[in-house]
């Protein structure tokens, strides 16, 4: 099999690396070589955040290149809109409608974007945006964003659902299974 990439983007604290240990563990488990790189921005402070989740029969490098991403998987709708370039042709955008506002906005240097989902699709990208923290909140706590994000990403691929629900079992603290259940149910059912 030839290798996918999966670019998971956001702002820090949002719970990327959870998610691209998930996928790890899950891609890992269905017996392809898989490589998973962070590059952390200023990630303690609301930064940029991108993990690169890569696999396939073999795979030599973690990065992706622009142009090379089968999928981006969004955090937050201006990160899908800054990470857009690394989209392949005919690659699909899964993005949260979540907007968090960078430092430029915050202090007025600048203005959010409008209409971000539309300008995404305008490019030629296929983009499946949905309200995460809504969905993550009906869960039971909108820290599960993340698992939400992974539910709606496991739309787009033909693995068992008992290999995601054992990589979740996996990799989140018991404590919180139930809930991060549910919130990966209510992102792949949305």
């Amino acid at each position: 099999m030839e290798t996918k990439n999966i670019m998971i983007v956001g702002v820090g604290g949002q719970g990327s690396l959870l998610a691209s240990k998930l996928l790890g563990h899950l891609l890992l488990g269905q017996g392809y070589d898989v490589k998973v790189s962070e590059v952390h921005g200023m990630s303690q402070r609301g930064g940029s955040v991108v993990t690169y989740v890569r696999y396939g029969d073999r795979v030599h490098s973690p990065v992706i290149d622009k142009g090379e991403a089968d999928f981006i998987v969004s955090f937050e709708l201006l990160e899908a809109a800054r990470w857009l370039s690394y989209l392949k042709p005919g690659g699909q955008i899964v993005t949260s409608t979540q907007r968090m506002d960078p430092m430029p906005v915050i202090t007025g240097a600048a203005a959010y974007p409008e209409n971000l989902v539309e300008k995404l699709r305008a490019t030629g990208a296929k983009v499946d945006a949905l309200d995460c923290l809504a969905l993550a909140q009906e869960a039971g706590s909108g820290k599960a964003v993340n698992i939400v994000l992974m539910g709606r990403l496991s739309h787009y691929f033909d693995l068992p659902e008992e290999a995601w629900d054992a990589s979740l079992e996996a990799i989140v603290p018991a404590k919180f299974l139930d809930l991060n259940r549910r919130a990966f149910a209510l992102g792949k059912n949305a």
